[in-house]
């Protein structure tokens, strides 16, 4: 089946199939045509080019674009999507002076959802979790890295890493999956943290990869969870299962996370939140993709990501939500856009090149995902009519998609 989109306005982010991310004063460049044409055949990008340039064929569906932006899907390389519940007692803990850590201490947080979810059926968990998925995909997401980390039992983990199994059989967005278990200490193990890394190491790790249940593993590291070497010894053990490491770093301090997930070839360090010249060398130069969260940062009052120090040092920077009960209950791309030009200081072509073909690399989907190529994935945002695509991030309350397709199929 082809689709054709004529009398776009301006289609954005047009590569070539060499460029697998972009950096430093790069991501300053959004490569377009003004008055395009695409054509979709089946789930692909077959053929675009300038309006001038439009073959004449009888598509089966054709679209007309005019006055509008046509943009590759968002690509958020961060979230815990499948979860049970919410949180939102201890959002209003918050607001009445409670921070973060101090709700974890006193059993909310992590331990919180853990709980929720060891008491909800699997069945109930997909219901809820199917729902969060088909909201982000008709704001404009067409690829998502989902963690599990809310079981914190090799039964629960597993539990929820089989849910991210049946999202990934049930819809036609690219999903990943990643082993979290190393998210927090369960209540058990509190004074015997090394009985829990081995259950992960010698138990949970060896039958997720039997099953063939995750593609990354995820540690979260930070003072009062998981310590830099206990962070290196379980990214070891996920190297040797066939487990690739993306990493929770720097959300409140600097311990040295990013070193030691760069020196395990992380393909992402996330959070990023706390930055100092040491981290920001030792990613010069790495295949380690920075991801920021700038929702989170929104939600928590927590620093931003020091986006513009990064930038000017030549590195790469990809954009994702973060969306998880306890720290970022939001999906919207649209947002993460718009906050981080209106909180980090990116520039529009900057945060959509961040949200678009960094975010494809940071989470190994730079071949099919990202961008308008020809042979990628058919993942298309098309907007209302705008000015320009400024207006995303300036109109940041406002809902300015029209139509967006995936696997070259309408969705919303």
């Amino acid at each position: 089946m082809q689709t054709l989109i004529t009398n776009i306005k301006e289609l954005l982010q047009v590569r070539e199939a060499n460029v697998s991310k972009v950096s430093g004063a790069e991501m300053a460049i959004l490569p377009s045509i003004k008055n395009a044409y695409l054509l979709i055949e089946n789930d692909r990008i077959k053929a675009f080019g300038k309006m001038s340039d439009c073959p004449e064929l009888a598509a089966e569906n054709t679209i007309n674009a005019s006055g509008k932006t046509v943009l590759p899907c968002w690509c958020d390389s961060h979230t815990h999507i499948v979860y049970a519940g919410n949180r939102v007692q201890e959002f209003a803990d918050r607001i009445n002076g409670l921070s973060y850590e101090e709700i974890a201490n006193r059993g909310g947080g992590i331990l919180n959802s853990a709980k929720k979810l060891h008491e909800t059926t699997a069945d109930e968990i997909f219901e809820q979790s199917r729902m969060r998925l088909e909201e982000v995909m008709a704001l404009g997401t067409g690829a998502v890295e989902i963690k599990s980390g809310y079981g914190l039992s090799t039964e629960d983990e597993i539990k929820m890493l089989r849910v991210i199994k049946r999202l990934q059989e049930h819809y036609p967005v690219a999903i990943k999956a990643t082993f979290l278990g190393a998210h927090a200490f369960p209540l058990e193990f509190k004074d015997n943290q090394q009985g829990y890394i081995d259950l992960i190491v010698n138990e949970m790790i060896p039958q997720i990869a039997n099953e063939k249940l995750a593609e990354y593993i995820d540690v979260f590291c930070e003072t009062g969870y998981f310590s830099v070497a206990q962070t290196d010894e379980i990214l070891k053990a996920g190297l040797a299962h066939g487990l690739v490491p993306k990493i929770h770093v720097n959300q409140f301090n600097a311990i040295g996370g990013v070193g030691v997930g760069v020196k395990n070839q992380a393909l992402s360090v996330d959070h990023l939140e706390v930055m100092n010249q040491e981290d920001i060398e030792v990613l010069k130069n790495a295949k380690t993709m920075p991801v920021a969260l700038p929702s989170c940062s929104y939600f928590l009052s927590i620093p931003y990501t020091p986006a513009r120090e990064m930038i000017k040092a030549g590195l790469p920077l990809a954009l994702a939500t973060d969306f998880n009960p306890g720290s970022t209950p939001s999906g919207n791309m649209n947002f993460v856009v718009a906050t981080a030009c209106i909180k980090m200081k990116m520039t529009p072509e900057e945060a959509i090149n961040a949200a678009t073909i960094n975010g494809a690399y940071a989470m190994g989907l730079s071949e099919t995902h990202g961008s308008i190529t020809v042979g990628k994935q058919a993942n298309l945002i098309i907007t209302k009519p705008i000015e320009s695509y400024y207006q995303l991030p300036y109109a940041f309350g406002s809902n300015l998609i029209d139509q967006v397709i995936i696997s070259g199929k309408t969705i919303a």
